[in-house]
């Protein structure tokens, strides 16, 4: 199962854990290190993403160089998005060789927990130079009231 990013604001004294939390998973991912998991191979690399908020939105902007867009696959379930696909391996010609591969290819997805203040309805896509972008409108805020729970 892949790990969700939180769009759901921590407070900024939790930072430098959740950023230490971040650089640990990332140094001790094992598909990294070993081909001898199977199961963590489903999905080979992950994208860099970007995320923006404005006053009206929030943009995702993820790159995908040599991913052509019916290749991307952008999913909405309950508050979780997911961008999921794969960038194929170019295949050597004869007569060439490879000397160096250091771009990912293979099956890639990540997903990120969404607030609640955004229009599921709204969300468009559109892949440009290597570079998709994913617009989230907001909605308002839903309204929370301060409820007495009484102590039995």
């Amino acid at each position: 199962m892949a790990k969700s990013t939180s769009l759901v604001p921590v407070s900024s004294s939790l930072s430098p854990w959740r950023e230490m939390d971040e650089l640990f998973d990332r140094m001790l991912d094992l598909r990294r290190w070993s081909k001898l998991w199977p199961a963590e191979r489903e999905f080979e690399w992950r994208p860099a993403t970007d995320i923006v908020e404005t006053d009206k939105e929030f943009v995702f902007k993820a790159e995908l160089p040599g991913v052509k867009k019916d290749e991307v696959s952008v999913e909405l379930e309950g508050n979780t998005l997911t961008i999921k696909g794969e960038r194929k391996e170019e295949k050597e010609e004869k007569g060439k060789k490879m000397h160096r591969v250091e771009r990912f290819y293979g099956s890639f997805m990540r997903s990120f927990t969404l607030p609640e203040n955004v229009d599921a309805k709204a969300i468009t896509a559109e892949m440009k130079d290597g570079v998709l972008e994913v617009h989230l409108p907001k909605t308002a805020a839903p309204e929370r009231k301060a409820t007495k729970i009484e102590v039995k």
